[in-house]
């Protein structure tokens, strides 16, 4: 099968649609099909499959007439026009909930309820799903369990670590006055932040305006398999996000390498953590600070929720989840 994955964003850039996108257009290769990527992330580095950067029309007109499978990573406007010329399938996933930057639903959003009637639908958790206006499928998104998984004999002698970009609606100013919280209840404990943002500089000076510059660590930005070894010296992650997160592979990789997750509890981030740690009501330091306290202190709830983590990461798996796809798309061709 012949497979066009639309994915706006794609590596070198990082985040979790391109994660999402690496992964299932890896899996389709390795299962025998042929595939196409096409984003508008410009540079980077070769893949066992084709990427086409910043198509013109004429390409992308190429690419949809190619293909026996158009499949979309988050519904996209901009590159669905050929399929009025192109007879083609189109399979959308959707990764985000479908609403402008203040939370509405405007035109260009009904404009995309409007195209999803004539597309079969993915949703990457029960709570993306149940916003949509047309029926869908739960395929959760996977992570790589060949690189996130536990590591033979390391010491994991660090508490507490966040992993993501540094921009407000992450969190992390929270878990930073968590930490303050926490100190003041005679607490100490410390903080590695991987990752990198616009809000790095406003941070590190929060950090320093509550004296926590020996508890707090900021790293920057490192790959995948620095981030294994990372996770895998710490006890517990922690996922602050202000907004409803519509997923959180961060947390199966955090799960992957050993951790206890503190996450917040809206959106679809509590389906990926699962039975694997414990939430918090979004925006609710004091609530945040009381569930670090408490997995801190007690090395057998955090030795529970470790144990229920192979079982909770079988269906996340890079194959499970790329045979759940391609299952879907050839009963829908």
């Amino acid at each position: 099968m012949k497979i066009l994955l639309g994915s706006h964003h794609f590596a070198p850039s990082i985040g979790g649609i391109e994660t999402a996108s690496e992964l299932l257009a890896r899996e389709f290769v390795k299962l025998g099909h042929e595939v196409h990527v096409i984003t508008q992330t410009a540079d980077g580095d070769d893949f066992p499959f084709r990427v086409i950067r910043r198509p013109g029309a004429r390409e992308l007109l190429r690419q949809v007439s190619w293909c026996d499978v158009f499949l979309q990573n988050n519904i996209s406007l901009r590159t669905f026009w050929p399929l009025l010329f192109v007879r083609r399938r189109l399979f959308v996933v959707h990764q985000t909930w479908i609403r402008n930057p203040r939370g509405e639903i405007g035109w260009h959003e009904r404009l995309k309820h409007f195209v999803l009637r004539f597309a079969r639908s993915i949703a990457i958790s029960k709570a993306v799903a149940d916003e949509l206006p047309t029926p869908v499928l739960v395929i959760p998104n996977s992570y790589d369990d060949e690189i996130f998984r536990r590591f033979e004999g390391t010491d994991r002698a660090r508490d507490l670590v966040y992993v993501g970009r540094l921009v407000c609606d992450k969190g992390v100013d929270l878990l930073i006055e968590a930490l303050s919280i926490l100190r003041e209840s005679g607490t100490e404990t410390r903080l590695t932040v991987v990752g990198d943002g616009p809000d790095r500089s406003r941070l590190e000076k929060q950090v320093a305006e509550l004296a926590l510059q020996s508890s707090v660590e900021f790293v920057g930005s490192v790959n995948s398999l620095q981030l294994a070894e990372i996770l895998n010296h710490h006890r517990i992650l922690v996922v602050p996000s202000r907004w409803p997160e519509p997923f959180g592979i961060v947390a199966l990789e955090g799960i992957g390498c050993g951790c206890a997750v503190v996450g917040s509890d809206q959106g679809g981030l509590p389906e990926a953590i699962g039975q694997c740690g414990v939430t918090f009501p979004n925006n609710d330091v004091r609530l945040l600070a009381n569930a670090l306290s408490q997995l801190i202190h007690n090395a057998a709830q955090r030795d529970l929720l470790r144990s229920n983590a192979s079982s909770h990461l079988a269906r996340f798996t890079k194959r499970r989840v790329a045979e759940a796809y391609l299952e879907f798309i050839e009963k829908n061709l």
